[in-house]
């Protein structure tokens, strides 16, 4: 593969990783003008976030099937297509609870960009390479927080939230014309596969009853799910606690953006000593390190402003640089159901965070311990979970710097 293409191809895959998270930061500044112009309130626009959620959690397992099925590029298609008529009819929404079943529309079709961005990883590039572009994903995934609300705010200012979905329709647009253009026919459609419930739901699990899809697919998602409690916290604990006005909260909230891009962005040049497998152990022995000191200084009252960002710095820091690799020993074993792997793995992650979050909204309160509680249980979780699923895998498909598949025994 020449640089070009492999340039070519991180742009247009990390696109269509962007898409999602674009689509839930971008018309958070508009909550109150939603609000004001629906005749509701700013807790009922928040459940066209929650809405979007169950969306993307479904989509997950949707496409999955199709991909495999119908090869990459169609169910591509109709998702992204989808996803721009749902975004046109966010424009003219009348009321709010049309608005809410089109967010759920919207993610649905979103969601056939994120499942196809992965499994096309799988198709694209060797084993030993996927850490690496899973790595160049998350730098786009991790600037997309830091540049949605922003552009979002400036864009609902001036012009307003309406706008701010005629933007996300054009991107669905351009992201669309430059995966059908760009993208090759990366995968055969497997005629095989059914579409069938219950053939779906068997292949499911025989992808679940992968020791090694299982083992890395739950370490990944139960540690990023400390990712969603900082996200749902992040708001209580910098503006409530410590009482930061908004302006400093979205700096803070960069910032911290920061350390999980950088961190990520180290894994690939770790990754020329060291393999995936060690580093997701040492990740998770230094998560757990991390996040038990700031149990202790939190529960005990140490904590100020700085101490807790500093904390919260070296603990998403971790998740950078284990959350690639998690991804990539989770996705090595399927070269034929990548499509279905992808989905599950995407189901499961979005599922635990999502249960972070809501433990989240229901103990976080007045202090810093219950957001730090939930992620030092998640984290020693996860490392018992890595260790536990280790013993089962009989035959590993291992990356290595020299060979594209190594199988372990």
């Amino acid at each position: 593969m020449t640089t070009k293409k492999y340039i070519k191809l991180i742009f247009i895959l990390g696109s269509l990783t962007a898409l999602g998270p674009f689509s839930i930061d971008m018309y958070l500044p508009g909550f109150s003008g939603i609000a004001k112009d629906l005749n509701t309130s700013v807790a009922k626009v928040s459940m066209s976030l929650s809405s979007y959620f169950i969306g993307i959690s479904a989509g997950q397992l949707l496409y999955g099937p199709l991909l495999d099925r119908f090869g990459r590029k169609k169910p591509l298609f109709l998702g992204l297509m989808v996803y721009i008529l749902a975004s046109l009819g966010c424009v003219y929404v009348a009321d709010i609870d049309q608005f809410i079943l089109l967010r759920f529309v919207q993610a649905i079709g979103s969601c056939a960009a994120t499942v196809a961005s992965v499994a096309m990883v799988r198709d694209l590039f060797p084993v030993k390479d996927i850490p690496k572009v899973f790595s160049l994903l998350m730098l786009v995934l991790g600037l997309s927080p830091m540049l949605a609300p922003t552009i979002g705010g400036y864009v609902t200012e001036d012009y307003g939230w309406h706008t701010v979905f005629l933007i996300l329709m054009f991107m669905g647009i351009a992201i669309l014309v430059a995966a059908q253009i760009g993208l090759p026919n990366s995968y055969k459609p497997d005629t095989s596969i059914s579409l069938k419930p219950k053939p779906i739901i068997s292949n499911f699990l025989k992808v679940l009853k992968e020791p090694q899809f299982y083992t890395y697919a739950f370490t990944g998602a139960i540690a990023f799910s400390g990712l969603f409690t900082y996200v749902a916290a992040s708001p209580i604990i910098f503006m409530d606690i410590y009482h930061v006005d908004a302006k400093t909260y979205g700096w803070i909230f960069a910032f911290m953006s920061v350390s999980f891009i950088g961190s990520s962005q180290l894994n690939s040049v770790l990754l020329k000593k060291f393999s995936s497998e060690q580093m997701i152990f040492g990740a998770l022995i230094l998560q757990s390190v991390v996040s038990i000191i700031f149990l202790v200084l939190s529960l005990n009252n140490l904590l100020g402003l700085y101490e807790t960002i500093t904390l919260l710095f070296l603990f998403l820091g971790c998740l950078g640089i284990s959350n690639p690799n998690t991804a990539g020993l989770t996705m090595a074993p399927f070269a034929k159901n990548a499509g279905s792997a992808s989905a599950l793995m995407g189901a499961i992650q979005l599922g635990l965070g999502s249960l972070a979050s809501f433990a989240v909204g229901i103990f976080v309160k007045d202090s810093t311990a219950p957001m730090v509680l939930i992620m030092t249980v998640t984290t020693i979780i996860a490392f018992i979970v890595l260790n536990i699923g280790k013993r089962f895998i009989k035959n590993k498909v291992e990356i290595s710097a020299d060979d594209d598949i190594v199988v372990g025994h």
